[in-house]
């Protein structure tokens, strides 16, 4: 367990709010604190609330964002009926809202800080949920996203003086965004595990996206067919990611940990459970220790399908970074479930359990060239493991 853990929240992070229909809403996370909350995990010893999260400042948004991006969010904050298709903005996917630029900065300011406090403020994980917005591009909002506060936190740690950063990217959505503000820069490797571009927006996310001239195989998409559960999301996850971490060595791990892979999320065609996505924490905490000196900033993302599975599965997420693990079949608790009645009008599902019990069945252990998992980890293997000196098939096969 780490002796110093931090939890970034700060309940003005709420007014990052794209209207009261839109799948992105904030009582997401506010949910998933209070579960949190209730079960402890805020009140542990190790464990530290850092709060005060306020906006960064221009210059910070514009390390990765163009100035006349910036210009653009700044002048349609104060004009909630503007339209500006070129740069995203007054879409169905990114509506206007009032004060948008500085709840987007201020977004950017929650991952920030958790990227600081891993740097120079002595805490070896930070777990931020307000973050994750990995569709902004540099010149555009896209999928509810406004600002990148992943790449305004990366390139941060890079101007720090960080040669080698992993970026871990488990949202059932490509992200698509950091991987192209980090394209051709070899100290980032981004990492995305996903369903099929051919299936699922934003339409990127090939195995064939390699990255850039200079930063050949940085660039690392595992494509998922439509369908795929726990037991292939995760022998594909465990398949290709700790090969890449153990010969790149990174400084740190930076991860996007949307939830909505899971089969009830309205958004996606994946079909995980919430036993399969508390597996994937605990493999990425035991790979952020064993290839990144423990160093692990886990922020949230997408998923909308809540109460049922966003505030469980965040919960089992910070359970796991803070290093006190949740009994699946533990019962949630009933001042909780009172909350969600009163406030969604629906019932919060009983106990912090799906009732699956997956494994990642290793890749080494039989190749199945019918099985369309395997295809897609044999296709993100073929294309990148060249540039790190791996064998695209285990030495069992030969």
């Amino acid at each position: 367990m780490s002796t110093r853990v931090g939890v970034v929240w700060d309940d003005a992070l709420v007014g990052y709010d794209l209207g009261p229909t839109h799948p992105l809403a904030p009582i997401r996370a506010q949910l998933a604190m209070r579960l949190a909350q209730e079960f402890g995990l805020l009140e542990s010893a190790n464990v530290e609330l850092l709060t005060s999260v306020g906006p960064v400042d221009r210059a910070l948004l514009e390390r990765v964002h163009t100035a006349s991006y910036i210009d653009a969010v700044i002048a349609a904050s104060s004009d909630i009926d503007t339209v500006d298709l070129d740069h995203g903005l007054g879409t169905t996917d990114v509506p206007v809202f009032a004060h948008m630029h500085r709840e987007s900065a201020r977004v950017v300011g929650a991952t920030l800080m958790g990227a600081q406090a891993v740097h120079s403020g002595g805490y070896e994980h930070v777990v931020s949920l307000s973050g994750g917005h990995h569709h902004a591009m540099p010149d555009s909002a896209e999928g509810f996203c406004v600002y990148n506060d992943l790449g305004v936190a990366m390139q941060w740690l890079l101007d720090a003086g960080y040669e080698r950063i992993a970026y871990l990217d488990l949202d059932v959505h490509h992200g698509d965004g950091v991987q192209a503000m980090f394209w051709d820069d070899p100290r980032v490797v981004t990492i995305s595990v996903h369903e099929s571009p051919v299936t699922l927006f934003p339409g990127s996310g090939f195995p064939s996206e390699i990255g850039g001239p200079d930063a050949q195989g940085s660039a690392v998409n595992i494509a998922l067919p439509a369908g795929t559960g726990d037991q292939g999301w995760l022998r594909a996850f465990a398949a290709v990611v700790p090969d890449i971490l153990e010969v790149f060595a990174p400084q740190i791990l930076v991860t996007q940990q949307g939830a909505d892979a899971h089969l009830l999320d309205p958004l996606a065609h994946l079909t995980m459970s919430i036993d399969g996505q508390r597996m994937s924490y605990e493999l990425v905490h035991r790979w952020a220790h064993q290839y990144a000196d423990g160093k692990w900033l886990a922020v949230g993302g997408g998923g909308y399908a809540c109460p049922e599975v966003v505030p469980r599965a965040w919960t089992h997420l910070i359970a796991e970074v803070t290093g006190h693990p949740i009994d699946p079949a533990s019962m949630v608790p009933e001042v909780y479930c009172s909350l969600v009645e009163s406030l969604l009008k629906r019932p919060s599902p009983e106990r912090m359990t799906d009732g699956q019990t997956p494994w990642a069945r290793p890749f080494e252990f039989g190749f199945d060239p019918e099985d369309p998992v395997d295809q897609a980890v044999l296709a993100t293997r073929k294309a990148v493991y060249p540039f790190w000196g791996l064998l695209t098939e285990p030495v069992d096969w030969y």
